[in-house]
């Protein structure tokens, strides 16, 4: 019967799992959108100011408010990918339990008969 709370766990693990995987997914949106953005204010910078050495797009306060948002993205991406890491771990690490505590239980069973 012990199966029966491990595999529950295990699908709470699973459904954390999916939850962390979405948020992955809209952080990855965010970082492409930021990415997107630097690019464009780049382009105009170019078109603007074409070579002149003294306008870098660089030194824009919304192109450093986009490095410094797509930086904390990326962070938060590397958190989301060890937690999900963790997770799939622990869904195997339940996985096997289960088939184990399977194993046993009609491994006692066969005993008993």
């Amino acid at each position: 019967m012990t199966f029966l709370a491990i595999d529950a766990q295990k699908s709470l693990f699973t459904l954390q799992k999916s939850q962390l995987e979405f948020e992955q997914m809209l952080v990855l949106n965010q970082v492409n959108w930021c990415t997107k953005q630097m690019n464009y204010v780049t382009q105009q910078y170019s078109e603007l100011y074409g070579d002149d050495s003294d306008k870098d797009p660089e030194d824009d306060p919304y192109f450093i408010e986009l490095q410094q948002t797509e930086e904390q993205l990326q962070t938060r991406k590397s958190n989301l990918d060890s937690q999900i890491s963790l997770l799939n771990e622990e869904i195997n690490s339940s996985k096997t339990m289960i088939n184990n505590n399977i194993k046993s239980s009609c491994g006692l069973n066969l005993l008993g008969s």
